[in-house]
């Protein structure tokens, strides 16, 4: 693909979320916000899969979701796989935490998607849930 295809799209995607994202209101670092994406898109997150999606040590991130428990923002439970191992899931607080520092604010959303034609509405639908497609491939 042409080098400034790229470059362009990842212009319009960082002009998106500029534009239309929620207020941060919420006190979350970075890598909490990924922790918390990690389990929201992965099945069985355990603190292992947390270090090695961060490339962080055990210990470190243990003591992130040793954070994200005391928030109540996650929540562990046995996995329904084999009961020997512990999972790490979203609480209600966490899935709202996350919504609110990675999704783009719906009622600014919709004033954008309104002002488009029934065609450019498609457009712009199919394109995103290509892209969506494509990036699961690549994740893990």
């Amino acid at each position: 693909m042409n080098e400034q295809v790229v470059v362009k799209l990842n212009h319009y995607w960082t002009d998106i979320y500029f534009y239309l994202h929620y207020p941060h209101e919420d006190k979350i670092t970075h890598q909490a916000v990924r922790i918390l994406q990690l389990i929201e898109k992965k099945q069985y997150v355990g603190v292992h899969e947390v270090a090695s999606y961060l490339h962080i040590s055990h210990n470190t991130a243990s003591e992130h979701v040793k954070r994200l428990l005391e928030k109540k923002y996650i929540i562990k439970e046995k996995n329904p796989e084999d009961q020997r191992k512990v999972i790490i899931c979203l609480s209600e607080s966490g899935k709202n935490v996350l919504h609110r520092n990675t999704s783009l604010d719906e009622n600014k959303l919709k004033t954008v998607l309104d002002q488009l034609s029934d065609q450019e509405k498609v457009i712009v639908e199919k394109a995103l849930e290509l892209l969506s497609q494509g990036a699961k491939k690549c994740m893990f």
